[in-house]
């Protein structure tokens, strides 16, 4: 049996994707590569903290530059880790000057339910949050949601990141913004 359904499948080949899983927990860390390659992610890249993450997506840009070196597509990290924690990783990546860093895909992991984890994951940047115990349909669908409905990204003096607003809503009334909103950017083009 599928991990997706129907509606959810991903609409673009994974196989050319590479994902950043950052885990402190070496099982964790297994299960969460397993399942991500059981969806037909190509490549799964582990790390133990946001450090390392740091470490990791600083030297992999430095050698995309001029070469053929495949680049990291999308993160997927722990909330906590004694080496960097995840909310720490997603605040260096949304202030990079770098765009395909600043831009990346981000799912948050966490073992903890609380409301508070949640909107401090979404008013940092994360795309999607995920909480522990985790089903491998639960993966697929943060994963398939970020390829296959990207948001767009918001710039404000507080906050760079996914359009936090998940509902279209249409307003019928008169247009009174002084100034027009604007879409800085869908990144993923390759996803």
């Amino acid at each position: 049996m599928s991990v997706f359904q129907n509606n959810e499948a991903p609409t673009h080949d994974l196989s050319n994707i590479t994902v950043l899983l950052v885990e402190d927990s070496q099982s964790m860390q297994s299960l969460l590569s397993s399942m991500l390659r059981a969806f037909g992610i190509g490549e799964v890249l582990a790390c133990s903290g946001g450090k390392e993450a740091i470490n990791l997506l600083t030297i992999t840009q430095a050698r995309k530059k001029g070469s053929d070196i495949h680049s990291i597509d999308m993160i997927v990290t722990d909330w906590l880790m004694p080496e960097g924690s995840g909310v720490e990783l997603i605040d260096w990546i949304r202030s990079h000057d770098d765009d395909d860093i600043r831009f990346m895909p981000i799912i948050l992991i966490s073992a903890y339910t609380t409301e508070k984890v949640i909107i401090t994951a979404r008013d940092h940047g994360a795309n999607e949050t995920l909480v522990k115990p985790l089903s491998g349909q639960k993966l697929a669908k943060r994963v398939t949601s970020v390829i296959n409905t990207p948001r767009p990204f918001i710039k404000t003096p507080t906050f760079f990141g996914p359009d936090r607003r998940r509902q279209t809503m249409v307003f019928a009334g008169d247009d009174r913004r002084k100034t027009k909103a604007e879409e800085l950017k869908v990144h993923n083009e390759k996803l």
